[in-house]
């Protein structure tokens, strides 16, 4: 068992796999964080519609998912990084 690289303590896979259901194609073995530091928003992807996993220590939800940013990165070779671009006017 790893420990977390935020508290540093030991991550109960058990809890952090069912927390990162909503998570597409993602299970423990993607994270370095225990459940308790994990923060997992539903419905928050504005590509897939999926959820989101957002650092506790941060305070901005990501637009894209892990997997849909993977997914475009391995489409087009470019990181669109967790946020989208914003509209241009």
């Amino acid at each position: 068992m790893k420990p977390c690289q935020n508290c540093q303590t030991v991550i109960d896979e058990y809890v952090l796999d069912k927390q990162l259901e909503p998570l597409r194609d993602l299970t423990v073995d993607d994270f370095n964080v225990c459940a308790d530091c994990a923060t997992v928003v539903d419905d928050a992807c504005v590509e897939c519609g999926g959820a989101v996993y957002v650092p506790r220590s941060d305070s901005d939800v990501p637009d894209f998912c892990p997997a849909c940013r993977s997914d475009f990165i391995e489409q087009t070779g470019h990181d669109p990084g967790w946020h989208r671009d914003p509209i241009s006017t």
